[in-house]
This record gives C-alpha cells, structure tokens and sequence, in this order.
C-alpha cells in the first residue's frame, strides 16, 4: 500500500539530533513513518541512517530539543528494553542470534516462561516451543522450534530474527541491508514475507543501498546526507535521478566513467601464464595493458578471486609463470610483487586488508613507511603529510587523520585501503570487488580513481560480481567459468561487452576459448 495522509502516522521523528565528540552525525533529521508502509531509508554511508535508528531502538540517546511519538504521543525510548515495550524491533545485518540455543530460546531471549508460569525458576522449553510453533508457520517456515539455530542457514536465520519480532508484537520493524547474505531465492522469499507483513499492518522501516530493491519494495522513501534529512518521495515520485541526486547532492549522470585514451596493445605491462593451483584455477592466460581497465567475470565459484590470488603470490601455484614489464616474479610472494609494483585490493577489506585498530595516518603509510625511517626512526611529519594528501586526493571523509579506520563507513574505508596501495606507485592494480557493501557517491568517487589512474598509465584488472559495473568501467573482459577463462568481449575483439554475452560465458551456453561454435 501506498501511506495516506488520512491515515494516522504511527511514528514521527522530530529534530532529531546527535553529537558524538567532534561529530556532529545527526542534524535536525525528521521522518515519518504510516503503519502498513514498506519506508525506505537511503543516503550514501556515512549519512546518519543507522544513528537514527539507533536511535529509534534505544541503542543511542538523541541530543536534546528533539522529540519521538508514537501514535501522536511523546514516547521515551531510553534503551533497548523501551523500544521492545514500544514495539520497535531492529534486524541489524549482523544477525544477533546465539548458535548454541534452539530457536524456540531464541525468539523468547528475555522473555523466557517458567515453570509454573512464575517468574522465576525453572525454564519451561516445551511450552516456549509451542508458543512460538503458529509464528513460524504464519511465517512459512520449515524447521521446528526446537532446531539449533547454529545448524541453519543464513536465509534461516534471519527468520528467527523476524519471528522473534513478530513474536514480540512489534509494530515497527527496522531491516538493515538484509539481502546482503542471501541468494536470490531467498531474497525472493524474504520480499513475500515483506509484503506480507506490510499487508497485516507492520511499518518496516528498509534500509538498502540496492536500488532494484527500493523500487520493489517501497511505498515511500526518505533521504539523509551528511546527517541531514533531505526528503521524502513517493513510489510515484521514484526515479534514479531523483534518489542519486538527492543522496549524492550533485549530477553524477556520468556515473562510469572511461575518459582515459584507448590502451596501446603493444604496451604488455602483466604476462600471466597457464597459471594454476591446487583446486579451483586450471590454467589460466592473460595479457593487461598500460592504462587498461580488464574486467574479469564469472558467477560465484568461477576461481576469480583465486586467479587474482595466484597472480598477486598470496596463494601457491602449482605451474604458470607471471612477469611484469617482461621480467618473471621468481619467489611468488606478495612483497616480490609489490617490489616489482604489483598490488591488490582483496575483496575482504576488514579481515585481510586494513588494520581496524588503527588510524587513518598509519593505515595510509604501513605500506611504506620505511621509506620515512632515518637511523630507524620513523619521520611522523612526512608520514602525516601523505596521510592528508591522500585524503584530500581519495576525497575520504573523516574529521581528521587520526580517527581509527574501523570508525570509518564502508565506503571510506576502501578508499583508505586504496590510498595505501596507491603510496607504492604501482604499475599494475587489481581491485577485487572494489565497490562491494559501499555506496552510490563512494562507488562514483572509486570510478573516477579508476579512471584517473588508467589515465596516467596504470595497468588495472577489476574483478566484480556486478555486471553493469563490469560494463561500465572496463576497456575489455574476459569471463572464467569452472576455474578457466571461457572468453573475451570488447577491446581489439570485435565482440561487443554485454550483460547477455557475459552470461553466455559465465554459464556455458556460449563456446569457450578453443571450442568449436
């Protein structure tokens, strides 16, 4: 359904602030909310979205001057515990579920039943189970209430997390990105019991950077940038302009950008060779050009990561040879290839790319901070300076260089990821994943970087599960499928880069290199 403004708001939120020391996250936000309303909430990360539903679920305590209702009347939510007695629920995209309790003791976590019906004593887990036994078939699921929820899938999960809601009598439902785990057959599922929901009369507040997503689901939509609420639009009123302008604050109409002048063919900066591995990759070739954006794509399992991988040393390879500007990489190890100015941005910047628990300043310069050192002693002032030039270079926002990177948004931290790798002057640079769980204005700011980069030379392999990104910034593609490279579009091929021929490729329904048509 589509909100009335006939019908009673169930929520508003009013001048909204919040100061965390040196930050101002929230500026005076307002937001609305009708009961059996699908409301998004967008903005860029970094924009304030999960302040205010921190807010909302008791987690934070609003400056003062700003008031929340419910149902027209001042509501306290002054912790988690007032938000639930309020009927706010909130599914984070970390799923906060205990592994080692069935579900039954998951979904009546705080409010277990005892014996007796006493509020003390014993536990009473049958009569748990049974209480909870019509919500999980109102919801349609298929395993029982008394299953561990540790030997459940993702997708499953998540369900509990939605029955305990519901279980709870919640009015309002809160969802953080909760897609990102899920197959499409379970995102399909997950929009049906959306819209179920919706028509049994819950607000869900939907928090997603997807926009396929906000324009499936929403009835409405409101924006917030730099802390600040921009508006509100109706399912009507959807558009990408609308939404990006309104998120981004400017045009980026040229989102992709390839402004950098065709690659030389002749100019081989990377020579791989019949590389392989004990498993996945089996043999895989490729040349990448001075200022070449290659594209590699595949569906999941396809070996992409592992190619980039073996490429970059950070896995063994059983055969294949790799060299740079024609000289061979003798050891296979990433400190060779980083020497001889070979870098990689891995797909997981939290656990194998940037060190959370430190700062922006020393996370810019690990790479090469041994070029500050005199009689050992690390030059600070040189360090400092190229922290600040990277920043205003990368456009990282941060409200100084010595904030932790772990305090940073998504988007924000891959570009300090980025930055360091850059410190090395690199001739060849392979972006794995570079835009994933970042949002619009990030992705637009790491296309320019790209850009720019080919422009001055650099040799560039990015490898992306998102097929309009791969399109949109690479020169040329080639597609693995099973561990090898099935093909090649664009560039000196002839064959045009489509999501169709990409697909073809990736799924076997088109030849592969060496197959007759």
């Amino acid at each position: 359904m589509s909100s009335s403004k006939a019908t009673p708001a169930l929520l508003e939120m009013r001048g909204i602030s919040k100061t965390f020391p040196g930050v101002r996250a929230l500026d005076n936000v307002c937001l609305t909310v009708y009961p059996g309303e699908v409301h998004s909430l967008m903005g860029e990360n970094g924009a304030g979205k999960s302040t205010l539903m921190k807010i909302l679920s008791g987690a934070y305590q609003a400056d003062s001057g700003g008031e929340i209702r419910l149902d027209g009347k001042t509501a306290v939510i002054d912790g988690p515990l007032a938000a639930r007695a309020l009927g706010v629920a909130v599914i984070y995209q970390e799923l906060s579920l205990a592994p080692n309790l069935s579900v039954a003791e998951n979904i009546h976590a705080g409010r277990e039943l005892r014996k007796g019906g006493r509020a003390w004593g014993m536990i009473d887990r049958p009569a748990m189970e049974r209480a909870c036994e019509d919500v999980l078939k109102r919801l349609g699921a298929s395993f029982h209430p008394h299953t561990l929820v540790g030997d459940l899938s993702i997708a499953e999960q998540q369900l509990v997390e939605i029955a305990r809601a519901v279980h709870t009598r919640c009015r309002i439902l809160v969802m953080d990105e909760p897609t990102t785990p899920l197959s499409s057959r379970e995102t399909d599922r997950l929009f049906q019991l959306i819209r179920q929901l919706r028509a049994e009369g819950l607000a869900i507040i939907y928090i997603s950077h997807r926009m396929a997503e906000i324009y499936e689901l929403s009835d409405r939509v409101s924006v917030l940038r730099d802390g600040s609420y921009v508006g509100t639009l109706e399912r009507a009123d959807l558009s990408a302009e609308s939404l990006v302008g309104m998120m981004v604050g400017r045009d980026i109409s040229g989102f992709y950008k390839k402004e950098h002048a065709p690659y030389d063919p002749g100019k081989v900066v990377l020579q791989v060779r019949d590389v392989a591995d004990a498993g996945r990759v089996r043999g895989c070739s490729l040349d990448v050009h001075t200022g070449e954006v290659l594209g590699i794509a595949g569906l999941v399992g396809a070996g992409r990561t592992e190619l980039a991988r073996l490429i970059f040393g950070a896995e063994a390879r059983v055969r294949g040879e790799v060299a740079i500007d024609g000289r061979k990489l003798e050891m296979h190890t990433p400190r060779e290839a980083i020497d001889a100015g070979l870098v990689y941005l891995t797909e997981d910047r939290k656990r194998q790319g940037l060190f959370l628990d430190m700062s922006v300043r020393d996370n810019v310069n690990v790479s090469v901070c041994g070029r500050d050192a005199r009689l050992g002693v690390l030059d600070r002032v040189r360090g400092a300076t190229r922290a600040r030039e990277a920043i205003a270079s990368l456009s990282i926002r941060v409200p100084h260089a010595k904030v932790n990177a772990g305090a940073l948004s998504g988007g924000n931290q891959q570009k300090v990821l980025l930055s360091r790798l850059l410190q090395t002057q690199p001739r060849v640079l392979i972006l794995d994943e570079p835009t994933r769980g970042v949002d619009i204005g990030a992705k637009s700011e790491i296309y320019r970087i790209i850009n720019e980069l080919a422009k001055s030379g650099v040799a560039i392999i990015v490898i992306s599960s998102e097929l309009p990104e791969i399109i949109g910034v690479a020169d040329r593609v080639l597609v693995m499928r099973e561990g090898e490279i099935a093909g090649e579009l664009g560039g000196y091929t002839g064959k045009p880069i489509s999501q169709e021929a990409i697909i073809e490729l990736a799924t076997g329904s088109r030849p592969a290199l060496g197959q007759a048509a």
